[in-house]
């Protein structure tokens, strides 16, 4: 739909600020067509290049209502703006004018009329439109109170264009104090980040605001001169493979930026293709038409480049150029921060592996554990599990938890692990004589961090086998029997660390044959919003199921369900299974 004057008259769409976004005053003059005209739906639609949209709308279904907007192949307004005059529809399916258009069958649009709404050159933006979903034969009346009422609504949109200037003078001299507060904010938010996917998702959220790029990409250099993409799940799959990793020598805004250590402004695609045509093909592929890369500044030289790109031709003042070299700045330090976080979160990993005992073989039994850390923090804990064969048919089974999970829990941690260990080789003592022994021994030399722990010794008894155990404080161990029955096995003195001197209990119960015995840290029960006791009432109802899962896939299931990947504390699974 083309005519003279139409950039005029979309300029003027433009400036009246109004989009697919509800506005009050004109939902209020679809309200009136509404109540005056009784008709179900009533819209001020407003024309634009590839579609109408209504910031005014009463009655429509949706998810019309909530996307305010569809295409011109469902726009009867459209016919309004190209002959400048009033479309009086009675029956749409049947008129030549306005059959075979998709808003008969998607909108249900029977009944249409709609007068013009222009600005003051005469233009005409759109229509105040009045829909009745069955066949309406339209009356003078009516339609003179439609005319009225669309004067009034083009009133108003003049008083918007009017208002547009003055406003875009006011938005320029606030442009300077919004530079400021992104670079404000800029500063803060990234101080905050601890991954570059934080900081390539912070970046994109600051910029949305202003200048609301359609990508913002971060790459890296690496050692051998290659770049690395850093941001590749914010593409398509394939566009992401092109670009994980090439060249330093290739001729890409991110390349050149980070070789040039100059800002790469292209701002339309021929200067694209002039400059980085190695690049050319992925901006047509992505509908984009113009970047800019900014170097990110190291201590030796350019460590990569921060990207942004638009669906659109974008020439950057030197103020916007000045806001990007800044934020650069700050995306370099977050992503050094990050490599430092990056390098201690490895450091913490090696220090777990190193600290947890690995399972014996323990035939007639079998034995499985796992650990995982918290979802935040340093990926070390004070969490463990333990498994030490003592003779054919005897096992000694440890899991506790030292308060934290950090490098400190980690160490304390690692020192009871080690003391326990050494009681459970040398001691001939029954589980709460050894945990007497750890608690005494850790508060004579000084450390009185509070933790939990569960020994059990597991033998043969009269009929099978047998557990005998200790409960310093932990949650309760459960039974899984081979038909799904489930006990939890009560009995819990006081934590460590706590009172010395405390007395301690053991208790026993057998083990039926092909049972299973889990024991487990209260990461994987508590959480902030149910009642303890009730979530290992559900640990015991998902155990009744998987009574018969191989004892890897059962406490996957197990860590699945009950921690999933945001657990905030660390979480130690040990179980084991008698013989069938």
């Amino acid at each position: 739909m083309q005519q003279n004057g139409d950039l005029d008259r979309l300029d003027a769409v433009t400036r009246t600020g109004l989009s697919a976004t509800p506005d009050p005053m004109f939902d209020r003059f679809a309200d009136m067509v509404r109540a005056i005209l009784r008709v179900p739906v009533a819209l001020v639609s407003l024309v634009q290049h590839d579609r109408q949209v209504f910031p005014g709308a009463r009655g429509l279904a949706e998810p019309w209502l909530g996307r305010r907007q569809t295409p011109l192949s469902h726009s009867f307004c459209r016919h309004v703006v190209a002959t400048a005059e009033p479309l009086v529809v009675t029956d749409a399916r049947t008129d030549p004018r306005v059959a075979g258009n998709l808003a008969i069958t998607d909108l249900s649009v029977v009944g249409y009329a709609g007068m013009p709404l222009t600005d003051t050159d005469g233009h005409v933006l759109g229509s105040l439109c009045a829909i009745d979903t069955a066949p309406r034969q339209w009356t003078g009346a009516e339609l003179d109170l439609l005319a009225d009422l669309a004067a009034a609504c083009s009133d108003s949109l003049r008083l918007r264009i009017a208002t547009s200037a003055a406003l875009h003078r006011a938005r320029a001299a606030a442009d300077v104090v919004d530079r400021s507060q992104l670079l404000l904010r800029a500063s803060v938010t990234l101080a905050d980040t601890s991954t570059v996917t934080d900081v390539v998702q912070a970046v994109r959220d600051l910029m949305t605001s202003t200048l609301d790029p359609d990508y913002v990409g971060v790459s890296l250099l690496d050692d051998d001169g290659r770049v690395g993409l850093r941001s590749g799940e914010l593409l398509p799959e394939a566009v992401a493979d092109r670009w994980h990793r090439y060249p330093g020598t290739a001729a890409t805004p991110s390349a050149l930026a980070a070789r040039t250590g100059r800002p790469i402004l292209l701002p339309d695609l021929t200067t694209v293709a002039a400059l980085t045509p190695d690049a050319a093909g992925t901006f047509r592929e992505m509908g984009w038409q113009s970047g800019a890369a900014l170097p990110l500044p190291g201590p030796a030289g350019p460590v990569g480049a921060l990207t942004f790109v638009w669906k659109q031709p974008r020439r950057l003042d030197e103020a916007d150029q000045a806001v990007l070299a800044a934020l650069a700045g700050y995306v370099a330090h977050a992503l050094h921060r990050a490599d430092y976080l990056h390098s201690r979160e490895q450091v913490g990993e090696q220090l777990q592996r190193a600290l947890l005992s690995d399972i014996p073989a323990a035939p007639p039994f079998e034995l499985a554990a796992r650990y995982e850390p918290a979802a935040r923090g340093e990926h070390v804990g004070g969490d463990w599990y333990d498994a030490v064969r003592l003779a054919d048919d005897h096992l000694a089974l440890v899991v506790g938890d030292v308060a934290g999970h950090d490098m400190h829990a980690a160490a304390r941690m690692g020192q009871m692990r080690s003391m326990l260990r050494a009681y459970i080789a040398d001691r001939h003592e029954p589980p709460s004589a050894l945990l007497r022994r750890l608690d005494g021994a850790m508060q004579i030399l000084g450390d009185r961090t509070p933790a939990t722990a569960i020994l059990a010794y597991v033998q043969p008894g009269r009929t099978g086998h047998r557990v005998q155990w200790a409960n310093a404080g932990h949650p309760v161990p459960l039974l899984v029997e081979a038909d799904g029955t489930v006990s939890p096995l009560h009995g819990r003195d006081v934590m460590l660390g706590v009172v010395r001197h405390t007395p301690r209990n053991n208790h026993s119960h057998d083990l039926p044959a092909g049972a299973t015995l889990l024991l487990y840290t209260d990461g994987l029960v508590e959480n902030r919003t149910e009642v303890l006791d009730d979530r290992i009432d559900q640990l015991g109802g998902a155990l009744r199921g998987l009574a018969g899962a191989p004892l890897p896939e059962l406490l996957d299931e197990v860590l699945t369900r009950f921690a999933g990947d945001d657990h905030e504390d660390d979480v130690a699974l040990l179980a084991l299974r008698t013989p069938g």
